[in-house]
């Protein structure tokens, strides 16, 4: 089973790394672990470009925007995870469904599901309790509604950012928390390079993803303790 790099350390020594190599294994480790699927990949370019324009529209119409990244941009990317990305032994980093679960730094499926539970209730208990518990001014209107929701997924969306970096400094260590609030703010990015050409493997029958470039670092790995002696 592939040894777990803890952001923040190296493998050898333990010893403490960069925030930029930190930030530079956390996303490596999230894409060989968690987008093996080509459609999910594809789902993530989608979602990355929808997020993008979440992020320009945010200071000019925040409910637009909110609107996007909630229901466009953030379905199509867990969409990808929940009913495309393999649940059956991982050969390509020699590791199981369960433990890359529970390896995961982010959210994963368990805590997702928490998450998207707690977004699709939102609407009803705005609804029932138009203040959200003396938070918002209640709406008087359909339009203030959707205003009201907009704001309530956006404040949704911070917590849950913000929870996970404070829980990450607790179980890991603060470094790790901010790397892994840094990355998903720049995911966006990242994911639009990284995934850009995946249609084009998707059209030409590409499933799953033959992740050769993890398979050669595997490689290079296993020979520099080799190469060292």
């Amino acid at each position: 089973m592939t040894q777990e790099i803890r952001a923040g350390e190296s493998v050898e020594s333990g010893d403490k790394i960069s925030f930029r190599e930190a930030l530079k294994i956390q996303r490596w480790d999230d894409h060989r672990y968690y987008h093996h699927s080509r459609i999910n990949q594809s789902l993530h370019l989608f979602s990355s470009i929808c997020f993008m324009a979440t992020y320009a529209m945010l200071l000019v119409n925040p409910t637009a925007a909110v609107m996007i990244g909630w229901i466009v941009a953030m379905w199509a990317r867990q969409i990808g995870h929940f009913f495309f990305e393999p649940k059956t032994y991982d050969e390509v980093n020699h590791a199981t469904h369960d433990y890359k679960e529970d390896i995961k730094v982010g959210y994963n499926l368990h805590r997702k599901r928490i998450l998207q539970s707690i977004w699709a209730i939102m609407p009803l208990v705005l609804y029932v309790y138009p203040s959200m518990f003396g938070l918002l001014e209640p709406a008087t209107d359909w339009s203030e509604y959707i205003y009201n929701l907009s704001m309530a997924w956006l404040w949704l969306a911070i917590a849950a950012l913000t929870f996970r970096t404070v829980h990450l400094f607790f179980i890991r260590d603060i470094q790790t928390g901010l790397v892994w609030a840094t990355k998903i703010l720049t995911d966006p990015f990242n994911d639009f390079k990284t995934y850009l050409r995946s249609p084009l493997y998707l059209m030409k029958g590409e499933l799953i993803d033959p992740m050769i470039h993890a398979q050669e670092e595997e490689v290079a790995d296993e020979r520099e303790p080799a190469a060292a002696h």
